[in-house]
Parts: structure tokens; sequence; C-alpha cells
């Protein structure tokens, strides 16, 4: 199957056309959706199989069977929604301890810059962050492990964000790092000085201060 797709890699872009994708692309019960591994061990982009009709189209959004067999068991127990506007920045969150996340994200409506940065001690690409275009046209997802911190850049008027999760909130454990952190050389497509944050968000510490317990040699789920 021939796919196209953008992906910003460590603040490059990476583009591929007419890319065959075989090492990733799984068929259960004659359905196929797409999985392509990030330069990032574990980061996962999902492109999902859409039938096209005079009526519109239909698509499976998840599938359990499909997603464990690719990547791995995850258990997700509660999905999340948002609503931004035009140069909104979310992020980079992250929760400690016992209730560390993984997330499954995706675009109902509009367009955001997703991106997820590697904080597991250890890691050969702690540090580095994968930056990908999701929106409500190519439909795609990005699977951000647990040890990682996200965050997400609005660059349509109005854009509708969903989410699983594998853990439930709880305030004791919530963290980020400063989405203004230049040591991560994040390019938000968006001007950073006039972004939209929220006051929780400007007070996180830049990477280098910040408090995490992730290791990529420790048990993480």
């Amino acid at each position: 199957m021939q796919i196209f797709f953008s992906l910003f890699v460590f603040g490059e872009v990476w583009r591929s056309k007419e890319k065959e994708v075989t090492l990733s692309s799984i068929s259960i019960n004659n359905k196929i959706m797409t999985y392509i591994e990030t330069e990032i061990p574990g980061v996962w982009i999902i492109e999902p199989k859409i039938f096209f009709d005079p009526r519109g189209y239909f698509m499976e959004a998840f599938k359990q069977q499909e997603f464990d067999a690719t990547i791995g068991q995850i258990n997700f127990i509660q999905d999340n929604e948002s609503q931004s506007s035009f140069g909104t920045l979310r992020g980079l969150h992250y929760q400690k301890g016992a209730y560390i996340q993984a997330k499954l994200v995706r675009v109902i409506k509009g367009e955001v810059l997703d991106v997820a940065v590697d904080l597991r001690k250890s890691s050969p690409t702690f540090g580095k962050h994968i930056s990908v275009l999701l929106s409500d046209e190519n439909k795609r997802q990005l699977f951000i492990p647990r040890g990682f911190a996200h965050g997400f850049a609005v660059l349509s008027e109005i854009a509708l964000f969903q989410y699983k999760c594998d853990n439930f909130y709880h305030p004791e454990a919530d963290a980020g790092i400063n989405i203004k952190d230049e040591s991560l050389g994040i390019d938000w497509k968006v001007p950073v000085e006039h972004a939209i944050l929220s006051e929780k968000d400007l007070k996180h510490a830049c990477l280098k201060d910040a408090s995490y317990d992730f290791d990529i040699n420790n048990k993480l789920y």
C-alpha cells in the first residue's frame, strides 16, 4: 500500500513519497491499519484505512487486536477531549511515579503539531523529540509510550483533540517541561512569544531542572 506522509524528526522534516511500508503493516480480518515506527523506538504513527462512498466515509479509529499485535498490550482506561484555538500551545505534560501514562492521540477537527519528548534516562534518544502533523484530513494518530512528555500546537482556527490514556489523572503526579525550553529545539510552527499558554504550563521548569523518574532500563508498564 502506498502512503504519503511528512514526519518531523529531531527538529528536521522527513518526507516520504510513494513509500512502501511493509514491516509494520498488518492485516487482521481483512482490515488494514498502517503502523509506522518513528525514529524514536516505541513512538508510532497509525494510519487508519478509510472507506469512502457517496454518503461520506467510514473508518475504524481503534482496534485493540491490531494494536496489541503490533505495538503491545496497553490497557487504555479513559478517553479525553479538548478544544483549542489557533496559536494555543499545550504541554509539555507527563505524570510521575505510579501514575505514569501512555497516550494515543488524534485530531477530530482542525490541525495540530503534536510533539513527544523522550524523558527516559539512559535512552539513546533522551531529550530528543518527534513532531507529527495530525489533522482531520490525514486522520493520523500518534502513540506516545510511557516515559515521554507530550504537547501540541494548534495550527488551525479551531482544533478538537482527543486522546486515550492508560492511567487516570493525578494532580500530585502532574509534571511538565517548559514549552519555551530552547534546548529542546522544537519548532512549534507558531510564534511562541505570541502563543496562548496556561499559567500552569508557563511555570514548568526547563528539561535540565525538571523532575522525572523514568529510566529505559526499568520496567515502565
